[in-house]
């Protein structure tokens, strides 16, 4: 026997106990300083069932039951490798990611898609036509798979801004999925501005799970990150809107700091909880932006480079959009430590559901079975790929070119939690965001390492639990 290597521990503030964690099982336990030396023991001391007493062998028992002892690190491994394979090849849930437009309506300070000019004359925008092939895909892919759930998200660009190929793919999906007792949702990632009560009606009967919208600090600070292509403000019209359907659907804020507005985020939640909509938001949760250009970068702010080609990263995709949100789309991408955390506090202060930094994953690019269809249909892993013709895994049409298959493979063979040793958070980070470390290092087979954060994140944790054990 011996100590799991995903073990964590936290030494509870004005206390004796300790927070125990173990990051495979999910076992989480307040315990006495007297467990932690049992723990320690073991794998150490020769014979020690045999030096032990009833109620340490009690103790003994438990931890194993619950994952805090192992036989031994093969053993412990080979399940970690069933745990990702699992994950990879689960057929229960298909997810599709549909990226309806990459044009969009704002000129973001921070904005991916390139110029703020005359981006809109040339950025992709999916036909009614290409709409159609997909639901004849998704179709193929339910009755291949056998899935139970089935999970549609809108995403862009802005989504709203093609919102017939929205609700046609809604409806005729919807009727898909009702033939087959497959259960459907769908989230929405949009900016807020075109988000009507109209639209909830038009996608609440088919399954409407939730909107993620985004906003950028108080008003002032948003109206000046987040402006219209013309430079108006959006906040308060973002308010509005959320005010008309917070009540018919779920709401989830996010936004994205630098150095110079994340002191702006407390007055965005003072705000926030003064509105009559507060109890109607089911997630707040902020997260940094990522900068095209390392030389203009705030310290500390993580730099992103070019993934698609002609220098626009991401190829278009509005990545400072996603996660932390109704859907699933990078829920755990690019970690800023500190900010991170203060922001989650905050956040908490006010009585908002955020995530707890904690459970972060692994996230849908290890899942052969989430697609994300880009405009023209083309086939991704992950959203941050989205664009370039190199990282398509295949077209919704089924022709499979050689580039395809290549970067399938290539995708299919993501393990970089493999290169990071014995570190305990493997099972809820998978060695961190695929897109982060083909920007950061060039490879994104490599582990994008945000351990920090997890630790600063575990230690509220403990906190939380200790408080109410």
């Amino acid at each position: 026997m011996q100590p799991s290597i995903f073990n964590t521990q936290v030494p509870l503030t004005g206390r004796d106990d300790v927070f125990l964690m173990n990051m495979f099982t999910d076992a989480q336990l307040v315990v006495s300083r007297d467990v932690v030396d049992l723990l320690d023991r073991v794998g150490t001391t020769p014979d020690l069932a045999a030096t032990l007493d009833d109620p340490e062998r009690a103790a003994l028992r438990d931890l194993t039951e619950q994952g805090f002892i192992v036989k031994d690190r093969a053993t412990e491994l080979a399940a970690l490798n069933r745990f990702f394979h699992d994950v990879r090849e689960d057929t229960s849930e298909m997810r599709v990611t549909l990226l309806t437009t990459l044009q969009c309506n704002f000129a973001c300070d921070y904005c991916f898609q390139g110029d703020h000019g005359d981006y809109n004359a040339h950025a992709e925008k999916m036909s009614m036509e290409t709409a159609h092939r997909l639901c004849e895909w998704v179709e193929m892919k339910l009755d291949e798979l056998g899935s139970s759930q089935f999970a549609l998200t809108f995403f862009g660009g802005e989504p709203l801004l093609n919102k017939p190929v929205m609700f046609e793919t809604a409806e005729r999906l919807w009727r898909v999925t009702r033939d087959r007792g497959v259960e459907m949702r769908i989230n929405v990632i949009t900016n807020g501005l075109l988000l009507t009560p109209e639209v909830v009606d038009r996608l609440e009967p088919f399954g409407l799970n939730g909107i993620k919208i985004t906003l950028d600090g108080d008003q002032e600070t948003h109206d000046r990150m987040r402006p219209l292509r013309g430079g108006q403000g959006t906040f308060d019209r973002i308010i509005e809107n959320i005010r008309r359907v917070a009540h018919r659907c779920n709401i989830s804020i996010g936004g994205n700091f630098d150095e110079e507005t994340v002191d702006s985020y407390p007055a965005l939640l003072d705000f926030l909880e003064a509105q009559e909509f507060a109890d109607s938001l089911v997630k707040v949760n902020f997260k940094p932006i990522i900068r095209e250009t390392p030389a203009t970068m705030p310290a500390g702010v993580i730099p992103l480079t070019a993934v698609g080609a002609d220098d626009k990263p991401l190829g278009g995709t509005c990545m400072t959009a996603a996660g932390s949100g109704a859907g699933s789309v990078c829920d755990s991408c690019n970690l800023l430590d500190t900010k991170m955390s203060y922001l989650r506090e905050e956040t908490k202060k006010r009585g908002f559901p955020t995530i707890d930094g904690v459970h972060m994953g692994p996230c849908d690019i290890h899942r052969r079975h989430s697609y994300t269809v880009g405009p023209d249909g083309s086939l991704y892993a992950c959203p941050g790929f989205t664009g370039e013709a190199t990282s398509a895994t295949g077209h919704i049409s089924g022709e499979l070119e050689e580039r395809h298959r290549r970067s399938a493979a290539d995708f299919d063979s993501i393990a970089a939690w493999k290169s990071c040793g014995d570190c305990a958070f493997i099972p809820v980070c998978a060695g961190g965001c695929s897109v982060a470390a083909h920007s950061e290092l060039g490879d994104m087979h490599k582990p994008a390492c945000h351990k920090e954060s997890f630790e600063s994140a575990l230690v509220s944790l403990a906190e939380e639990a200790a408080a109410g054990a």
